[in-house]
C-alpha cells in the first residue's frame, strides 16, 4: 500500500495541468481536442500509483504528448471534409496569466497556422524544444526515438517555420492600435483606410466551418480584393452589434458579439515594421467560439 494521501494523484495533475493544456493545445490547435487528450491523460494517470513515480512532470508530459499525436490522426480525418480554410480554435488569454507561454507568440494565431503545415512528429518536437525548452534527449524519451532523429526532425520542423514564419516581436501596444484602426475602417465600410492600412501582399483567412459566413473556400490575396471584400461584408449593418478587444493567442484582437453572443473573433497579424495588416484570421464557426463569452 501507498503511503501518500489519497489526493496525492489528483493534486499532482492539478499542478501540472497547465503546462499539458499549453503543451497540448500547441500540438493540435483546438481547445476542445485539448480537453478530450487531457481527460485521457488523467485516466492514465489515475490508475497509477504516484508514489511509484519518480518524476511526475515528465510522466505527464510524456502521457500528454503521446495522447495528442494519437489524436491527430482523428483529426487529419476531420480536416479532410472542412469545408473552407481550418483555423485554429481562438483561446482567450489574459495579461496575468501566470504562463509567459500563453500569451508570446509561441501561441500566436499566425505560428500556429503555419505549424499545421509540419508533420505531427515535426510539430511535437518544434513545440516540446522551441517552446517550452525540452532537451533533444528528453524528447527522445517521451517519443521512443533516438536523439540524433528528434534532432533531424528539430531541424526540419525550424527551418520551415523560419521560412514562412520568420521570428519577429511587435509591440503589444502597436497590435492593439492597428487592430482597432483596422476593426474601424472595416466596420465602417472605409475602402481608403483599410487600403492605407492592408500590406499588398495581405492574406484573408476566413473559417466558418459551412455553418457560418465566410469569405469562401479559399485564402484571398491582395490588397484590393480584401479590402474590397471587407467592405462589401459590412456593408450591411448588424444590429446588436458588439466589438470588444481581447488577448486572443496572446496577441490584442477582436472579438465580434451579435446580440449578446459570439459571432466572429478576428486577429490580424502585422509585418515586422508594425506599420501594416499581413494577414487576417477571422473565426466565424460557432462551435469554435463556443468558449468565448
Amino acid at each position: 500500500m501507498s503511503d501518500a494521501p489519497p489526493n496525492s494523484a489528483t493534486q499532482a495533475f492539478a499542478d501540472h495541468r497547465e503546462l499539458l493544456f499549453s503543451i497540448v493545445y500547441n500540438m493540435l490547435g483546438s481547445v476542445a481536442d485539448t480537453e478530450d487528450v487531457l481527460q485521457d491523460a488523467w485516466l492514465s494517470w489515475a490508475s497509477r500509483d504516484p508514489a511509484q513515480i519518480e518524476n511526475p512532470r515528465a510522466y505527464l508530459v510524456r502521457i500528454a504528448v503521446n495522447q495528442a499525436l494519437a489524436r491527430q490522426t482523428v483529426l487529419s480525418r476531420r480536416r479532410e471534409t472542412y469545408f473552407g480554410p481550418w483555423l485554429p480554435e481562438p483561446l482567450v488569454t489574459s495579461d496575468d496569466a501566470a504562463d509567459e507561454a500563453l500569451r508570446s507568440e509561441s501561441v500566436s494565431m499566425a505560428l500556429l497556422v503555419v505549424l499545421e503545415t509540419l508533420t505531427p512528429l515535426e510539430r511535437a518536437v518544434f513545440v516540446l524544444h522551441e517552446v517550452f525548452g525540452y532537451a533533444h534527449t528528453e524528447i527522445a524519451d517521451m517519443l521512443g526515438r533516438n536523439p540524433s532523429a528528434v534532432r533531424q526532425l528539430a531541424h526540419r520542423a525550424r527551418e520551415h517555420v523560419q521560412a514562412r514564419r520568420p521570428r519577429y516581436q511587435v509591440d503589444p501596444g502597436t497590435q492593439r492600435r492597428v487592430t482597432e484602426r483596422f476593426v474601424a475602417a472595416a466596420f465602417g465600410g472605409d475602402l481608403d483606410a483599410l487600403l492605407e492600412i492592408l500590406a499588398p501582399e495581405v492574406t484573408l483567412w476566413t473559417d466558418g466551418g459551412g455553418k457560418a459566413v465566410a469569405a469562401g473556400p479559399l485564402p484571398i490575396h491582395g490588397r484590393d480584393k480584401v479590402a474590397r471584400l471587407l467592405v462589401a461584408r459590412t456593408a450591411r449593418p448588424l444590429e446588436g452589434l458588439d466589438i470588444q478587444y481581447r488577448r486572443i493567442n496572446g496577441d490584442p484582437s477582436a472579438v465580434v458579439f451579435v446580440a449578446n453572443s459570439p459571432f466572429a473573433v478576428l486577429v490580424v497579424d502585422l509585418t515586422p515594421d508594425g506599420e501594416s495588416v499581413r494577414d487576417i484570421y477571422t473565426v466565424t464557426n460557432p462551435d469554435k467560439l463556443s468558449r468565448i463569452h
